[in-house]
């Protein structure tokens, strides 16, 4: 691809993503609708997908973005559903798409199928999430479906790998299978959780957000290469290096946080434009090189379908049967040993009982079931099937192509345009959501203020001997008064009474008093605000705070000390 071309695409690709989002629409929707009617245009170039680039370049910051997005605390309590769907479903769907097209066209040999079968397998849950978050789907629904992308992708490519190697002249054998898996998944972890370790450290001992945010875009090219270069998993490596700075993230520095966020957010929409783009410019010359190929176009296309409708129904299929068969059964083991899953304990992660997960309803696995878009993965692991096998030429390296790219665009437009009708027709909509955010968010600010005028009483007669005490008292009385003043509005925002929260009744003290001078004043706010962001982690660590609701409180932390920073930096300036 010459730079020109790259830059138009991601040009065009931002505009339509920036009308949809204006719109209100799906923007990788559209993003793949444009783009797939552009590449019918005579004239028009073909663009050809680099496997490699995919995989290392555009995959990885995708990965981790998402990943520290994701609350560690709700993942870890569906991890049993996450996992049941990021890596039983996965297998369940290639084997299945495997059998069948190997008994269709036996042409393509039962390695070639399986191959087929692992390449369409994950689904990519960008377009879903997007449209799910946009229509207010329950946050535990959000969690099972970000979740299962970060993790589907590893056990597709592991699987990808084995077949690949298979038609390359390797044995094939179920021990060997298992084996590759339990490596890619220890090495991966073991990977990404070193490099988090050694990332956090770093960046709590550095106070340049600059260069604390840069690190942070080094994490998923870094985690991902190490993790191959060892023969374990890449994606997971990416995965548990992001789902580890995310949960530590507010350890780090305030200005760190409030800069990578703008950041990501502009990476995630660029590559995700610039990869929907690359879907839809690429099937005109797919559906050109298929009908050249041993194959056929029309038999290739009559496979596409068949894999297509095998692909949607297996999903609802194991979703259902799965969920309802480990429900019983996990309901039973805990019943009588209610203590015996848990999770070791990491550097910077609480012990968190590992349970069942949060009960779905039969319309949200219909939902989670309609949610099967493929994506990146899928197009970058068909465009790196090779082009030879141990007998010689690989003929259907074309048609799984094709396949892949009929499953790809097709689960996008068909699930992707129907998916907010199903949301809507279903009722799978937590409207109460956002008010229980925020009478949880007004009642750990009000814990916070309690606190932190506890904090005052204990450590007043200390800052009087660095201070002074008329200057103390009064500033103290200022800063009580603010207290005040953030509950009153956070009460009204929300709709609630005083008695709702049982905010306390602060007393503002004698205003007449004289106040510390300007810097002193910042430096006791400065210690009360880093005393009130620990209270927050306490209580998300203690499980008592979602962890949603953490962030957008340590957000407004963040914000008053910014303000700190910048109300100094004008003073000494002037």
């Amino acid at each position: 691809m010459e730079i020109g071309e790259l830059l138009l695409i991601l040009a065009g690709s931002l505009a339509v993503s920036a009308f949809a989002r204006w719109r209100g629409w799906p923007a990788p929707l559209l993003v793949v609708a444009v783009a797939l009617g552009v590449s019918f245009i005579p004239g028009v170039p073909s663009v050809e997908l680099d496997p490699e680039v995919v995989l290392t370049v555009i995959l990885p910051p995708l990965l981790f973005s998402a990943a520290l997005d994701v609350s560690f605390q709700n993942f870890t309590q569906s991890l049993r559903q996450i996992r049941r769907l990021g890596v039983g479903l996965v297998v369940v769907t290639a084997v299945a798409v495997g059998l069948i097209a190997y008994w269709l066209v036996p042409a393509l040999t039962l390695p070639g199928a399986l191959l087929l079968g692992a390449v369409v397998a994950p689904p990519d849950a960008v377009s879903a999430s997007s449209i799910g978050r946009k229509l207010g789907l329950p946050r535990r629904v959000m969690t099972v479906l970000s979740g299962e992308s970060l993790i589907n992708d590893a056990a597709s490519l592991t699987l990808f790998k084995v077949f690949v190697a298979v038609i390359g002249g390797s044995m094939f054998n179920v021990g060997g299978v298992l084996w590759m898996f339990v490596v890619a998944i220890v090495v991966g972890l073991a990977v990404g959780l070193v490099i988090g370790l050694v990332v956090q450290f770093i960046r709590t001992r550095i106070t340049d957000s600059v260069v604390g945010t840069t690190l942070g875009l080094l994490v998923p090219f870094a985690a991902y290469a190490a993790g191959e270069a060892l023969n374990g998993s890449g994606v997971l490596a990416v995965v548990a290096a992001g789902l580890y700075l995310g949960y530590n993230s507010p350890k780090t520095g305030y200005q760190t946080r409030l800069q990578e966020q703008p950041v990501w957010g502009s990476i995630d929409l660029l590559l995700e434009g610039f990869v929907f783009a690359l879907i839809g410019l690429q099937v005109s010359g797919v559906v050109a090189s298929v009908a050249q190929s041993p194959l056929g176009l029309w038999h290739s296309v009559a496979l596409a379908a068949v894999v297509f409708v095998v692909v949607l129904l297996v999903r609802p299929l194991f979703i259902f049967a799965a969920y309802y068969r480990s429900r019983s059964k996990l309901l039973s083991i805990t019943a009588r040993e209610p203590h015996r899953f848990s999770l070791r304990r990491l550097p910077g992660i609480r012990r968190l009982k590992h349970h069942p997960g949060p009960e779905l309803s039969w319309q949200e696995l219909t939902v989670i079931s309609w949610t099967g878009m493929r994506g990146v993965v899928t197009l970058a692991s068909a465009a790196a099937v090779p082009t030879m096998m141990v007998s010689g030429d690989f003929e259907g390296r074309e048609t799984i192509i094709l396949v892949a790219f009929v499953v790809t665009v097709g689960t996008l437009l068909l699930q992707g345009l129907t998916l907010p009708w199903v949301i809507r027709r279903l009722g799978v909509i937590d409207d109460a959501q956002p008010e229980r955010d925020g009478e949880q968010e007004v009642r750990i600010f009000e814990l916070s203020v309690r606190e932190t005028k506890d904090y005052i009483d204990q450590h007043r007669d200390e800052w009087a001997k660095r201070y002074g005490d008329a200057n103390l008292d009064r500033s103290i009385a200022v800063l009580k008064r603010q207290f005040e003043r953030q509950v009153t509005v956070l009460l009204e925002e929300n709709n609630l009474d005083q008695q709702d929260i049982d905010a306390p009744d602060i007393d503002t003290g004698d205003a007449e008093k004289p106040r510390l001078s300007g810097p002193e004043l910042t430096e006791l706010r400065r210690e009360l605000i880093g005393y009130r962001r620990s209270i927050v982690l306490r209580q998300r660590n203690a499980g008592e705070l979602d962890e949603e609701v953490m962030r957008s409180v340590l957000r407004g932390l963040d914000a008053e000390e910014l303000a700190l920073d910048t109300s100094t930096v004008t003073r000494n300036r002037s």
